[in-house]
């Protein structure tokens, strides 16, 4: 393909608009190296600088990785997780399932789960509101990452007044059957609903190294109200790779 000089398009936009179609055709396979510098240089005629910009446009785009000293290549796909509205079904929970347990062994692949922090600390405020406390009290939290096929997918806090959990296996890194949920039951505490807020936003680089992102790679922050008729039970902040959800929701057309 030579370059078009009366396309409104830059030379360098031209290229990686001509490479992008490539990868999304299958030509370019995920794991497949894209033609070197020399080689995009010989074939559109262009200046190495020109090159180079373009592969730099599919690098923010997320669509190819850099590898020192090998070259830059199609990124690999990692596994897609649905996120369902049916995950909190007791029913899960009667067989000893997790919400998250239950959708990824629902898509047949490999889960791990990596304990970050077991402690109490104090209320951010936005927590301290759900629950009706002070900014600053001191809650229960459980943080941790989560990992698919070797993938880190989310990193995921879970917040429980201090009361609540008192004498139960949530204080612990193991919680049991069927999850926190469970115990909350077992407690009296028995979930009616669940409110759920997402927002897309770019990761912090903290998340970035955390989650192993690409440059140019969106998170989506969850924030989750799992609630004991109107009591707060629980409040939940995940922060997940964009690029390895999909968020499927069903539920009742109002009147």
């Amino acid at each position: 393909m030579t370059i078009n000089p009366s396309d409104p398009r830059s030379p360098s936009r031209q290229i990686a608009d001509a490479l992008r179609e490539r990868i999304i055709s299958g030509e370019l396979a995920p794991g497949a190296a894209l033609p070197s510098e020399r080689e995009l240089v010989e074939e559109h005629g262009t200046a190495p600088q020109t090159a180079r910009q373009a592969v730099a446009l599919l690098k923010n785009e997320g669509l190819v990785v850099g590898i020192r000293g090998r070259g830059v290549f199609v990124r690999e796909k990692p596994p897609i997780i649905r996120v369902g509205s049916d995950r909190f079904a007791r029913h899960y929970r009667d067989v000893g399932k997790a919400a998250f347990q239950a959708e990824v062994e629902a898509a047949g692949l490999e889960w791990r789960q990596e304990m970050l922090e077991l402690a109490e600390v104090p209320s951010p405020a936005w927590v301290a509101k759900w629950f009706g406390i002070e900014p600053g009290a001191l809650v229960f939290v459980r943080r941790r990452r989560t990992w698919i096929e070797n993938y880190p997918t989310q990193l995921a806090d879970s917040y429980y007044r201090l009361e609540m959990i008192e004498g139960t296996t949530i204080r612990q890194e193991n919680t049991g059957p069927g999850g926190s949920y469970q115990r909350l039951e077992e407690r009296g505490y028995r979930l009616t609903k669940f409110r759920e807020e997402i927002e897309a936003r770019m990761p912090s680089p903290d998340e970035s190294k955390a989650l192993r992102l690409v440059p140019g790679t969106p998170v989506a922050e969850l924030h989750r109200i799992a609630f004991a008729g109107e009591q707060p039970v629980e409040v939940f902040r995940s922060v997940m790779a964009a690029d390895r959800h999909v968020f499927a929701y069903e539920f009742p057309a109002p009147e």
